[in-house]
């Protein structure tokens, strides 16, 4: 990325007292991180308490970035489609131990009667991976996706390890919801998470709020101090190197990657990859679900325990280092830090970053156009969560 692009990096928007480092740590981050154009947002017990905007709302371009700018957030849309599965078990319509193949019978091919739904969610349903990739208008077709993993045969035993579904995630949680509901995963999430909560949040963009998304591209910047990086760098540039590896064929389950910025990618509705969103529309689903927000909360506090209780840690088969998950959600840890031992939520390759913290109140939203070569602890997201900790500090 060319950077003699001139965008305005004024900061703007408002945070709370106390929260000044937030705002000063958002500024560094074009300075001298690389941010292009980006936002942050930030609820205390349901309270937003810091809401920044700055930069050009498309990575290459001059128009500025707006309060209701919208980004491709990647696999932070897995946070919130795991909330879909938490909410039917929560509302007594789907049995987190069931099998899969109970609700969908054509699932159980090739040994997989035993996988159960809590499998999907924690990463341990031994399907990362697709022996024969779909193309994006294959991958955007619920049926042909459902029926091509459905067909997979596990890479390893369901339930006896764990390794990150990277895009098969997706497919396996649509058609739960499919067979659950009747609905998909996007329509569910538009009438029964965003709706109610009126968030600028959308798994399947409608052409409508086209026009508010802007351009991602690629960017280039220094590590700064301090920050944890997910992996060691030569064993995943191994792994990616190598087309037999289970890192390079689960990211290479829709075969060629589809543009972020063509409309057919956006427009689909990929629960695993392709959610686009305001900072403000992260943070404040993350806030509904650990407590009311203007009076609406999603998850019980006992659904919340469920949901951050770890179930899955060590090295991971997919991504090479040690990861934790609970059901659907990354656990705070070298791979994915977040504000607290007890916080959990979901990165976005590339840098978007939601995550909640129960004992804190906090929940935390950061979108951004600038694409970098990151899957979990991106640089700027960091940078922010610290500047969040130090604000909290007594």
């Amino acid at each position: 990325m060319d950077a003699s692009v001139d965008v305005n990096t004024e900061v703007h928007g408002t945070v709370a007292e106390g929260f000044e480092p937030v705002r000063a740590a958002f500024a560094r981050n074009f300075e001298t991180l690389g941010d292009r154009g980006a936002a942050v947002t930030v609820y205390r017990h349901g309270r937003k308490v810091v809401d920044l905007w700055a930069g050009a709302k498309d990575v290459d371009g001059t128009e500025p970035w707006r309060r209701n700018t919208a980004q491709v957030v990647r696999s932070a849309t897995k946070g919130v489609a795991a909330a879909v599965l938490l909410l039917l078990h929560q509302r007594g319509e789907l049995d987190l131990d069931a099998p899969v193949g109970h609700h969908w019978p054509e699932f159980k091919a090739h040994g997989k009667d035993r996988l159960l739904v809590r499998h999907v969610l924690n990463h341990r349903a031994g399907l990362p991976v697709l022996d024969h990739p779909l193309t994006l208008p294959e991958a955007a077709d619920p049926q042909r996706a459902a029926a091509a993993v459905a067909a997979q045969a596990p890479v390893w035993e369901p339930g006896t390890d764990h390794g990150y579904h990277a895009l098969t995630y997706g497919w396996l949680l649509d058609e739960l919801v499919r067979r659950v509901t009747g609905r998909g995963s996007g329509e569910w999430i538009a009438s029964e998470i965003a709706a109610p909560l009126g968030l600028d949040l959308w798994v399947g963009l409608p052409q409508a709020q086209a026009h508010r998304v802007g351009k991602v591209g690629r960017v280039e910047g220094p590590e700064p101090s301090g920050v944890l990086r997910a992996r060691p760098k030569r064993s995943v540039t191994d792994a990616y190197a190598d087309p037999s590896s289970l890192t390079r064929r689960a990211f290479a389950a829709i075969t060629p990657f589809p543009d972020q910025n063509d409309p057919a990618f956006r427009a689909a509705a990929l629960p695993a990859a392709n959610g686009v969103a305001t900072a403000d529309g992260l943070a404040r689903f993350y806030a509904s679900l650990i407590g009311p927000v203007d009076g609406v909360r999603l998850l019980e506090p006992a659904t919340v325990e469920r949901a951050r209780a770890e179930e899955s840690s060590g090295p991971d088969r997919v991504l090479v280092v040690a990861t934790r998950f609970g059901l659907g959600y990354m656990l705070h840890g070298s791979a994915s830090p977040f504000l607290a031992p007890g916080s959990f939520g979901h990165p976005g390759r590339g840098g978007s970053l939601g995550f909640a913290d129960p004992e804190s109140g906090i929940a935390f939203g950061y979108v951004t156009n600038g694409f970098r070569r990151t899957v979990t602890a991106d640089p700027r997201a960091q940078a922010l969560v610290r500047a969040v900790r130090q604000a909290l500090a007594p």
